[in-house]
Parts: C-alpha cells; sequence; structure tokens
C-alpha cells in the first residue's frame, strides 16, 4: 500500500521560510518522478513543481520560480519543498505527489500538509 506523508506546514508570516516533507513508502521511490501541489479555499489544485528520479531535473510553476526549491533524498524516500519569502498568496493545503514505477503520471497522493500566511 503506497503512502504518502506530508508535514511541516503551519501559520507563519508573510517573509517567512518552511521547509515541508513528504515520506513515501510502499513504492520504489527512487523509480517514481515526484511533485507537490496545492489547494487554495475556492481554488482547483495546481501544480508547484516536481523533480526527477534521480533529482538532477525540477521543474516550477512560474508564480512560484526562485522562492521555491523541490529536492529529494532516495535514501530517505523523502521529497522536500523549501518555500522561502512566504506570501499570504501562497495559503494553500500542500499535497506531495508520486509517479508510478518510470512513470511522469502522478497517481499517488498525500494527504496534504495546511501552509498559512498571515500578511
Amino acid at each position: 500500500q503506497v503512502q504518502l506523508v506530508e508535514s511541516g506546514g503551519g501559520l507563519v508570516q508573510a517573509g517567512d521560510s518552511l521547509r515541508l516533507s513528504c515520506v513515501a513508502s510502499g513504492l520504489t521511490f527512487r523509480r517514481c518522478y515526484m511533485g507537490w501541489f496545492r489547494q487554495a479555499p475556492g481554488r482547483e489544485r495546481e501544480f508547484v513543481a516536481n523533480v526527477s528520479r534521480g533529482g538532477y531535473n525540477t521543474d516550477y510553476a512560474d508564480s512560484v520560480k526562485g522562492r521555491f526549491t523541490i529536492a529529494r533524498d532516495n535514501a530517505k524516500n523523502t521529497v522536500y519543498l523549501q518555500i522561502d519569502s512566504l506570501k499570504p498568496e501562497d495559503t494553500a493545503v500542500y499535497y506531495c505527489a508520486a509517479s508510478s514505477d518510470y512513470g511522469q503520471a502522478f497517481v499517488y497522493w498525500g494527504r496534504g500538509t495546511q501552509v498559512t500566511v498571515s500578511s
């Protein structure tokens, strides 16, 4: 059974930083693309960032480039999202996602971690 468990969210002030973590189990982590998505109140879930299997290639939504950094540790089955210079519009539930083995579509999802940024 695949499980993705996010942590690291919280209530912060604008300008602060957070590091989100997602620990995966029940899959062969090094074979999976990993990503982060977010969903703000009243809005659809949107792509934030992804990272390739080896961790060498990353992609970001335009809205977060330069402030968010995705990274993975295949030895720990963990993917991270470093968020700097937080803005109130970053307030959302952040979800971790994983592809199937050697796939690119995200098929596994975590339950999310809430990030709330006050101005």
